[in-house]
């Protein structure tokens, strides 16, 4: 015949299921402030590539201040669309490749 557990053994039983409860719940919570973590650096670094690329675009082109966000977007569009200017964007691309490929 088992034996029957007293009182106080299940409710040892219960402080110790929810104590590793606890422990589960707090190990998730650090695994999401870990994800939001990097998720918030990729947006950073996003945001920073973004500041700094229209602030060139600004410095060699300074007319473009003057457009507005949806003009600015044709005008870059069009500009893109232009063979040459594909072109060179296309060899740009391939040299970085290359040089990241060898370790540059």
């Amino acid at each position: 015949m088992p034996k029957q557990k007293t009182i106080p053994e299940p409710k040892a039983e219960i402080a110790a299921n929810e104590r590793q409860l606890a422990q589960l719940r707090h190990k998730q919570q650090q695994l999401e402030n870990r994800a939001a973590y990097y998720e918030k650096g990729d947006r950073r670094k996003r945001a920073h590539r973004l500041i700094t690329r229209g602030a060139a675009i600004e410095s060699v082109a300074p007319l473009a201040k003057v457009l507005s966000e949806t003009e600015f977007y044709a005008f870059a569009e069009k500009a893109l669309a232009i063979p040459e200017v594909k072109g060179l964007l296309m060899e740009a691309v391939n040299e970085h490749n290359k040089n990241e490929f060898r370790g540059d």
